[in-house]
This record gives structure tokens, C-alpha cells and sequence, in this order.
């Protein structure tokens, strides 16, 4: 049946699929909440979804590379729930959406992963080169990231996984697109190790948890579909961020799915992983 839009849209809050409880056309908080603050200097407010995963595993690499400054506090924000509506929360972000950071040592808000990764590297001199050239081309990466990332989540993966009916033109229109995305990542690692150049840094903290989870078939289950083992030196590069301790730690953090053992709901020291995993600490009650 073919769409005719109407002149001027109107709101149906039944039409949009999986995800119509949490979307809205206005923006604000709908109910009073206070922003929850830990110990640390770091308040960081996410869920473990490729955005969120972005910044829990920069803040493990930092830990992991001796920047004890950078210890932090991990909340869990359930945005089924609308969590991410609260009052506090959209003080930090205005745009209620994840991840979400508050530097209590200076008074700061940041919000957009991407900004969120720039202004921890700045700060901790570390996965950025000081180099103006190679420092240009990792930002390259981290902005092209921040680009593309919206058309394989909110545009491939909504009509193919999530969309409440499979339509031939958007899944063929957007499966164009990432391959074309991965495409162009596999020919730049072809001839770099990373992103950025020989250094691992905040271009591949950035890209790893979208493009590793198409590649590994762990978001939208999409690998066969758009045949990423084909991309050669994007599975290399994969694989070697994939088995990085850091990076493993940084995708349990503001986890609640998955295997129990691989769920931090939320992280408050570094002996959370030991210690306070879903396995371990789940209710009898829970679900």
C-alpha cells in the first residue's frame, strides 16, 4: 500500500515499532528525578548499547594505561523504563538520550559519545596523538564515525531488526550503506593497523562497538546477511580490539542482557567485575 504523507505530521505514539515508548517528538523531562553521584570524579550515566560501550571502554583503557584519575562511577540508565527522561538526567543531557557525563572535579556536562571520548582524551593525554597530522586523521575517523554510525543503527538496523514490518526499499537502501561504510573501513585497514594511523585511540574505541557488533553478529544478527566475513582486514582489526582486556570489562559495564556473567549493571571499583556481575548478585525474585 502506498503512503501518502498528510500535509502537516501528527504524533501516533502506537507507530513506531519496538522502540514507540521511548520516542517522542518534544523534548524535557517527564518526571522529577535526582542524578545519582558516586565516589569518583567521574559520573557517567549509560547503558551498554554500541554508544554507551563507547565510553565505559575508554574509561577501562585509561584505567588500564595508569590514569588512576579516571576511575568512575557507572549508573545504569533503563531507557525502557524512561530513565533517561529524568529531570537530572537531562540536566547533563539535554537531548535525553546515552550515554551521558558529569565531571564533578570541574563542573562539567558532556553528552555525545564522540564529545564524550574527545574531552577524556584531551584531558588525560592519552588514545589522541599530539601529533597535528596524525592527531587530524584520528579525528577524521572519530567524525566520520559520529556520521555514519546513525544510518547502520537508526537506519539499517531499525527497518531490519526492529521496524514492526519488513519493507524491501529502507532495508535495501541502508544494507547499501553500511556496505559501502565497511567498505570503506576495510580499505583504510588495509593500509593502517588502526584507524588513526599505528596507535590504537579513540577512532577505534569509537567504531569497535558499532562495526565489532555487525561483524560478530551481536547486534541486529545481520553478519551473514550483509556477508562481513568478506571484510577481511575489518575482521583483523575486530579481532585484535576484541580480545583487549579493557575492552571486554568496558562491555559489561551497564549491561542487563546476556549472559549473567557478563552483565555490571553498574560499576562503582574495579572489584565490581569480581564481584558484583548479574550472576552474582541477582535477586531471587529477578527475572
Amino acid at each position: 500500500m502506498t503512503y501518502t504523507p498528510p500535509k502537516v505530521w501528527t504524533w501516533d505514539a502506537e507507530s513506531g515499532g519496538k522502540f514507540a515508548s521511548i520516542n517522542r517528538p518534544i523534548a524535557g523531562p517527564t518526571h522529577d528525578k535526582e542524578r545519582q553521584v558516586g565516589k569518583h570524579p567521574f559520573q557517567l550515566y549509560s547503558l551498554a548499547t554500541p554508544n554507551g560501550v563507547k565510553v565505559t571502554i575508554m574509561f577501562e583503557e585509561l584505567l588500564a594505561a595508569g590514569h588512576t584519575g579516571a576511575e568512575y562511577d557507572a549508573w545504569m540508565i533503563n531507557i525502557n523504563d524512561g530513565d533517561q527522561f529524568g529531570s537530572g538526567f537531562v540536566d547533563v543531557n539535554p537531548n535525553s538520550k546515552i550515554p551521558a557525563l558529569f565531571d564533578e572535579t570541574t563542573g562539567s556536562r558532556i553528552f555525545e559519545s564522540g564529545a564524550i571520548l574527545l574531552y577524556l582524551a584531551e584531558k588525560f593525554g592519552a588514545f589522541l596523538p599530539s601529533d597535528p597530522q596524525a592527531r587530524t586523521e584520528t579525528l577524521n575517523w572519530l567524525f566520520w564515525l559520529q556520521g555514519s554510525a546513525p544510518y547502520l543503527g537508526g537506519g539499517f538496523g531499525h527497518f531490519y531488526a526492529y521496524a514492526p514490518e519488513k519493507f524491501e526499499y529502507p532495508i535495501n537502501r541502508f544494507a547499501m550503506e553500511v556496505k559501502r561504510q565497511l567498505d570503506v573501513l576495510d580499505r583504510r585497514l588495509g593500509e593502517s593497523k588502526f584507524l588513526g594511523g599505528d596507535d590504537y585511540s579513540i577512532a577505534d574505541i569509537a567504531t569497535f562497538p558499532w562495526y565489532g557488533a555487525v561483524v560478530q553478529g551481536t547486534v541486529y544478527d545481520a553478519a551473514e546477511f550483509l556477508d562481513t566475513a568478506s571484510y577481511k582486514n575489518v575482521n583483523r582489526w575486530v579481532d585484535e580490539i576484541a580480545a583487549r582486556p579493557a575492552v571486554i570489562r568496558g562491555k559489561m559495564v551497564n549491561r542487563a542482557w546476556g549472559d549473567e556473567d557478563g552483565q555490571l549493571r553498574e560499576r562503582h571499583d574495579a572489584s565490581d567485575f569480581e564481584t558484583q556481575t548479574w550472576d552474582k548478585i541477582k535477586p531471587a525474585d529477578a527475572e
